[in-house]
């Protein structure tokens, strides 16, 4: 009986290293967000669960810091570099600042992406653009002049001043503003995806502009901010806020008409495009102009001159709509 005991317990002990061992053969891909907390990247982290069980042989690891700051991030990266991950897929704080801890990780064979918001092209091998930055810029003035006939005064309520992807968004904005007539764009602000502060800055924008008809938040966290200053302020009716947020946050600013109209790419889809793309380079494809990477159920990305490549077009939501999508993200 003793020897029969021990042998169970051998036996046991071997399945239990067996599949340790089979565990940690998984990839490791890291998905690195602006900041935790916020529901747009909460939203991408599914997408990057689903795609890590689709894949069968990843780990997916949801990590960011505290505040957006590029060096909270960096923190961050320089723990995920001391776990050995396989790759790291980050939306950046900051265009340049994350550069060198980006390298530091590429060097040790670390496959670094940045998605959402980029980094320099020194500090990664790709960049995936939700969308495409002209699409983006032309879609978040058009929901503005849209509900403007006589046009009228417009202000933006941005993320942070060094963020890559509000900046080059707003860029494009003001490339194609001439297009829509009448509309004037009185000053940009910065809330730092900070839910107060990006309230405060509205606040301000209210009482400096008050012939403000329009206020553009290109971000989830400031475009509710905005919405519900908006609304305590008693000017829905005077002044539509519109921009790019989720439809469960923006549903019922929609219903009260502090919002007309706002866009945003499904968040859940860029998380999975960006796992994926990290599998693929882990498995030997090379970010290169011209090459088309794997995004799994969203097909594949092809690369530009700068390795940037672009998921989808934005989509507009409304209230013949906003209510179906608010029950997904």
């Amino acid at each position: 009986m003793k020897i029969l005991k021990s042998l169970m317990v051998t036996a046991a002990v071997a399945v239990a290293l067996m599949a340790n061992a089979a565990h940690a053969e998984n990839k490791k891909i890291a998905l690195v967000v602006k900041a935790l907390g916020i529901g747009f990247f909460e939203a991408a982290n599914k997408g990057a669960q689903e795609a890590a069980k689709e894949l069968g042989d990843v780990d997916v690891i949801y990590t960011g810091p505290t505040s957006t700051t590029a060096e909270g991030q960096i923190e961050v990266i320089n723990s995920l570099i001391a776990q050995k991950v396989d790759a790291i897929a980050v939306s950046a704080n900051d265009t340049d600042a994350l550069v060198p801890a980006l390298k530091k990780a590429m060097d040790r064979g670390i496959k670094v992406i940045s998605w959402d918001s980029g980094v320099a092209k020194e500090g990664r091998l790709m960049h995936l653009n939700p969308s495409s930055s002209p699409l983006i810029g032309n879609m978040i003035i058009k929901l503005a002049a849209d509900n403007l006939p006589e046009g009228g005064d417009v202000a933006v309520l941005s993320a942070s001043a060094t963020a890559t992807n509000q900046n080059t968004w707003i860029a494009e904005m003001k490339k194609v503003q001439g297009n829509y007539k009448g509309i004037n764009v009185v000053a940009t602000v910065y809330g730092d995806d900070l839910a107060d502060k990006s309230y405060r800055e509205t606040q301000g924008l209210i009482q400096s502009y008050p012939n403000l008809k329009a206020i553009i938040a290109p971000t989830s966290v400031g475009i509710v901010a905005a919405a519900q200053a908006v609304t305590d302020a008693g000017k829905i009716g005077q002044i539509n806020v519109t921009g790019l947020g989720l439809p469960s946050e923006m549903a019922g600013h929609v219903k009260s008409g502090a919002s007309k109209s706002f866009a945003i790419w499904n968040p859940i889809d860029l998380g999975y495009s960006a796992t994926m793309i990290a599998y693929d380079l882990i498995g030997g494809a090379e970010a290169k102009p011209g090459a088309e990477l794997k995004m799994g159920r969203m097909g594949t990305v092809k690369l530009d001159d700068n390795n940037e490549g672009a998921m989808a077009d934005p989509f507009v939501y409304d209230a013949s709509n906003v209510e179906e999508f608010a029950k997904i993200f």
